[in-house]
């Protein structure tokens, strides 16, 4: 369990909150709206309403003592950036920021920020590549070009084995797992025999996958 400060309960910071709590974190949430406080207080350790900006209210919050602090404050660029470097000053261990510009990332890593998050251009990346290809299931970005991506065996590897199709060297991708309606099997050994009723976990770089998905 980790503790997290949550700052702005716009539309992603509401989920963002709602999401950490399911996983069973302590979380403080401070907003200048008490309207958008109702829907979280069920989940959330702590709330406060306040302007963030204000020196005083920050510090009010004890920023140190949490594992990491999110600004979420997508509308207004400029307290966002007053506000990640309040914190940073103020002893926070790890700042993440929510931003939508790159222009932007690039003033709030400046001023404070130990990692900035696109929202909405990494779901709509995440939804173009999985649309995009008929039987992509799921996809996961990770970095340097590579990703794993959930996809159903190619026709001519059904009945055949890992080892018998050499698939490593011929398909330059790994298999993390099969996932199949009853579970899933993690890092199948090289005598696993691809079925049609599974799905695999596939982890590769994005031209080799490509050359994968243009078969499905």
């Amino acid at each position: 369990m980790k503790s997290f400060l949550i700052i702005g309960l716009g539309r992603f910071g509401t989920h963002l909150c709602k999401d950490l709590a399911k996983l069973n974190n302590e979380i403080m949430v401070v907003d200048q709206n008490e309207a958008v406080m109702e829907d979280v207080l069920p989940f959330v350790t702590s709330a406060k309403i306040g302007d963030c900006t204000n020196e005083k209210v920050l510090s009010s919050l004890g920023v140190g003592n949490f594992d990491i602090c999110f600004v979420c404050i997508g509308s207004n660029f400029q307290n966002s950036l007053e506000i990640t470097s309040m914190l940073k000053e103020m002893g926070a261990a790890y700042v993440v920021c929510k931003t939508n510009r790159d222009v932007h990332a690039k003033f709030l890593l400046r001023n404070g920020a130990d990692e900035v998050i696109y929202p909405d251009r990494d779901i709509a990346e995440k939804i173009a590549v999985r649309f995009s290809a008929d039987q992509v299931f799921d996809y996961f970005e990770l970095a340097d070009g590579y990703s794993i991506y959930e996809i159903p065996p190619l026709p001519e590897w059904l009945g055949k084995s890992i080892k018998e199709l050499n698939f490593r060297v011929e398909y330059h991708v790994n298999i993390l797992g099969i996932k199949s309606a009853e579970h899933m099997q993690l890092l199948p050994d090289a005598d696993y025999v691809f079925q049609n009723d599974q799905h695999l976990m596939v982890i590769g770089h994005k031209n080799d996958m490509e050359r994968i998905l243009q078969k499905l």
